[in-house]
């Protein structure tokens, strides 16, 4: 339904050109209205500027605003929301990038009729948020749901048997118990309580004029939602009601006579494959490489989605952190006689313990300073693959910690026993079915791994504590880590302030951390090499292995979590169903079971 306000067109230009003619005082040739629509799911990587996912790639979303900043012909920013999907750390990187623009005295409009709760964060953020009178403000909170199975395990004759280190390691609780434990209840209470007060409400009250607001009027503005816009509007988390073409044309008069709206500002087109054309397919399947520069240049290496051993992919359950992939990234870098500084972006809810490992030794081993940058959740691997870096830069709302593990399994042979599948078993060796879905483990076999466990912790405290000390944290020995450790997830904004991370910024200010460590120019923002390169299609459609078996394995991935987003929850929905039916060992460092909303 979409209705026409009735107003005066001409009054109404009349007043957002006055307004423009305030705000630049230098009359520009042809000043310009970028448009820019944000919508779905953002991600982050070496996706190519040509790919069909750049579109919502964080890096050429920043790069179109940045671009849109600086601009002399753009007077101001048109900023279409349609249903955003990030976390609070991503997020954190576009409200970043919005407020640039404002602050280099560009103007940004920006309209949403989704009313989702990142569109209106991100909106605040704008001189002027719009929605239509038909719209609800959906700014309704935050809300975690843990879903437990144990029952119905129990009903089916199922064994969740799981061994763990830390309290706070509450991943298997789901599969175990039938209610959150009180250490869980508390650090999901604790993460939430940040999130609600210092993302949501903290980040309103920063974007908004001084004295606009109050935490309290904001919170209780919250706790009436679903909010319709006039009662939004009264609220005052909301500058005007009306309908897109009228915020745009608000736009266009703070942008002054005669502005032209430039559509899809700066947005990176993907190549069509003409598949008549075997040249065309050609170069689909296998993209040119980009070339060497001769600047001197920083390397970003992404390590963005569940970690394993392997090559990286992207398949049906979302990206995998291959080890090969990012190890032989970080050589190419260290080898690269241009690359002066390396920045390990990382988006991960962990994943394989030796992985992990093999990567955190490849960038022990790099001579060129390294600076961890982390988005939305960097979390138990996430966390380990970070401890190599010199300094590590947290987005406020990232999710990490969780350092901790667990390994276990499900056994599941009743169910089969009832579905007619019997077995018989010959073997040799007291834990030869150690990795068996069969049975729980023998007492043999929780003996072994119960000391493979102990044996990975106290690796993870110890190489967590050496991190530190190299970072300049003297005070954090082993035993001040294993007090933050137990499984334990932080926000950002706690991470910093028990010591687990440096600072707060996002990769932007992680790439200057890092350009300012080595001889490079100090006056402007370095080049970059972005690794691993981007795959091709052949890549994404032959990666059977991380398609397939990323369903399988989905159970260590993304256990019963949403707090990396969609791809988690997606992970969650097949992959717990699928997770150990073919009887293989789970994952050591899995993701915490958040879904954060």
């Amino acid at each position: 339904m979409r209705a026409v306000l009735v107003a005066s067109l001409a009054a109404f230009l009349a007043i957002g050109v006055a307004a423009g003619t305030a705000c630049c005082a230098d009359d520009a040739p042809n000043p310009k209205v970028a448009h820019v629509r944000l919508s779905g799911e953002v991600g982050e990587g070496t996706v190519s500027a040509d790919s069909m996912r750049a579109e919502k790639d964080l890096h050429f979303i920043r790069e179109r605003l940045a671009k849109a900043q600086s601009d002399k012909a753009v007077r101001a920013v048109f900023l279409d929301l349609a249903g955003v999907e990030c976390g609070f750390g991503l997020l954190d990187e576009l409200r970043d990038a919005v407020s640039a623009v404002r602050k280099a005295g560009k103007k940004v409009v920006a309209y949403s009729s989704s009313g989702e709760s990142r569109d209106i964060l991100l909106g605040l953020e704008a001189d002027e948020f719009w929605m239509p009178e038909s719209a609800w403000m959906m700014l309704v909170g935050v809300r975690s749901e843990v879903y437990f199975y144990k029952e119905i395990f129990d009903l089916l004759g199922v064994k969740a048997d799981f061994l763990k280190v830390g309290d706070f390691k509450s991943a298997v609780e789901p599969y175990t118990r039938t209610s959150l434990s009180e250490p869980a209840r508390r650090q999901m209470t604790e993460m939430l309580d940040d999130f609600f007060n210092k993302a949501i409400i903290g980040g309103i009250l920063k974007a908004r004029p001084a004295g606009k607001l109050t935490a309290q009027g904001v919170k209780a503005a919250i706790d009436k939602a679903p909010l319709s816009a006039r009662d939004a509007l009264e609220a005052g988390l909301l500058d005007r009601v009306g309908y897109r073409h009228e915020a745009l044309e608000r736009a266009i008069g703070f942008a002054g006579a005669g502005a032209q709206v430039v559509n899809d500002y700066e947005k990176k087109k993907a190549t069509e494959i003409d598949f008549s054309n075997p040249f065309s397919l050609l170069k689909a399947l296998n993209p040119p490489k980009s070339k060497a520069g001769k600047d001197p240049r920083v390397a970003v290496i992404y390590a963005v989605g569940a970690i394993d051993t392997g090559k990286s992919g992207v398949g049906l359950m979302g990206s995998k952190v291959g080890s090969d992939t990012i190890v032989e990234a970080i050589r190419q870098a260290e080898d690269d006689a241009t690359v002066k500084a390396i920045v390990l972006r990382i988006d991960s809810p962990g994943g394989s313990a030796l992985a992990s490992d093999l990567i955190w030794a490849e960038l022990r081993r790099c001579k060129k300073p390294v600076i961890a940058s982390m988005g939305d959740v960097a979390a138990s691997g996430g966390y380990y693959i970070a401890m190599a870096a010199r300094r590590i830069i947290a987005e406020p709302s990232t999710i990490t910690g969780s350092i901790g593990v667990f390994g276990g399994k499900l056994a599941y042979g009743p169910v089969m026993e009832k579905a007619g599948l019997r077995t018989e078993v010959v073997s040799r060796g007291a834990n030869a079915g150690v990795l068996s879905g069969g049975n729980p483990f023998s007492d043999s076999e929780r003996q072994s791994m119960s000391k493979l466990i102990e044996e990975t912790y106290g690796q993870f405290l110890a190489k967590a504590a050496e991190g530190r000390k190299n970072a300049g944290k003297a005070g954090m020995g082993v035993e001040k880590i294993k007090s933050l450790a137990g499984g334990r997830v932080w926000t950002g904004r706690q991470a910093l302030a028990n010591g687990l991370v440096d600072e707060l910024g996002t990769l932007d200010q992680a790439i200057l951390v890092a350009r300012d460590l080595t001889d490079m120019p100090k006056d402007k923002p370095p080049e970059l090499l972005r690794l691993p390169k981007a795959g091709s299609v052949l890549d994404s459609l032959l990666d059977f292995e991380l398609g397939v078996g990323a369903m399988t394995n989905a159970f260590g991935q993304a256990l019963a979590n949403g707090a990396a987003g969609p791809s988690a929850r997606k992970a969650l929905a097949i992959g717990a169903g699928l997770a150990n039916l073919r009887g293989g060992p789970v994952y050591l460092l899995p993701i915490e079971p958040m879904s954060i909303r």
